[in-house]
């Protein structure tokens, strides 16, 4: 695997344990909703601090951890609505949209209070931007593939939030469904052998729709996204 190769025929790569974990602490406790500070602030911050290979280190384990604590709240959201109701619902990681159109009023969105506290607008869209910027260098510190599956899960969760999850779609969130499409391609370019496209993706390329984006303060509507339209120029290349 060309990252394998990467990974131990450079010696370039010095990596230091102490100080991702000293970042990851800083950036889980330091921002999120409890801050004072704007969300796109919040993100500029975040993606200065990250700005080396240690960074991009933390900023791919916040994506993982992301993606891997939502897909738990969702199997124990199912769990307790079988208990309850006796209704099985099936939540596979490749394709969340199938869940959210069955069961989209019985479940709750799980970006906004997992136990890792990263907060998608925050911490999420800056590790985000970082994967992203970084692209390049991914396969000298980890393996892409694994974290390409994990960018367009939380892709999946964000765009079925929105149409199935009673999450507005301000201008913080379209930063972050913006920001994981432009990643998503970035990565896609990184890799020697890039996989197929997930079905939620490829789903959505097929629409055209523009969706009304609002502002974080009130009902204003600001700007328009085109998913399908932002997707297509992005994903295939």
């Amino acid at each position: 695997m060309r990252w394998l190769r990467q990974l131990l025929g450079s010696r370039r790569v010095q990596l230091n344990p102490g100080r991702q974990q000293a970042l990851l602490r800083e950036v889980r406790h330091r921002y999120g909703a409890h801050s004072q500070v704007r969300f796109p602030e919040q993100v500029e911050a975040i993606t200065r601090m990250l700005n080396d290979d240690d960074g991009l280190v933390v900023a791919a384990r916040v994506v993982s951890e992301v993606a891997d604590e939502a897909h738990a709240d969702l199997r124990a959201q199912a769990h307790d609505v079988h208990r309850r109701t006796g209704r099985r619902l099936l939540v596979h990681r490749r394709n969340y949209r199938p869940l959210w159109k069955e069961a989209g009023p019985a479940l709750r969105w799980p970006l906004f209070a997992l136990p890792c506290g990263f907060h998608p607008y925050a911490q999420v869209a800056a590790a985000v931007a970082v994967v992203g910027s970084r692209a390049s260098r991914l396969g000298r510190v980890s393996d892409p593939n694994p974290l390409l599956t994990r960018v367009f899960e939380v892709l999946d969760l964000t765009t079925a939030g929105w149409e199935y999850g009673r999450v507005r779609v301000d201008t913080d969130a379209a930063a972050l469904a913006d920001r994981l499409i432009s990643t998503a391609g970035q990565v896609l370019a990184a890799i020697d052998d890039p996989p197929r496209l997930p079905p939620p993706v490829r789903e959505l390329m097929r629409r055209n729709n523009i969706l009304d984006v609002h502002d974080p303060a009130g009902p204003r509507v600001v700007d328009g996204i085109n998913l399908g339209a932002r997707m297509r120029e992005t994903l295939l290349v």
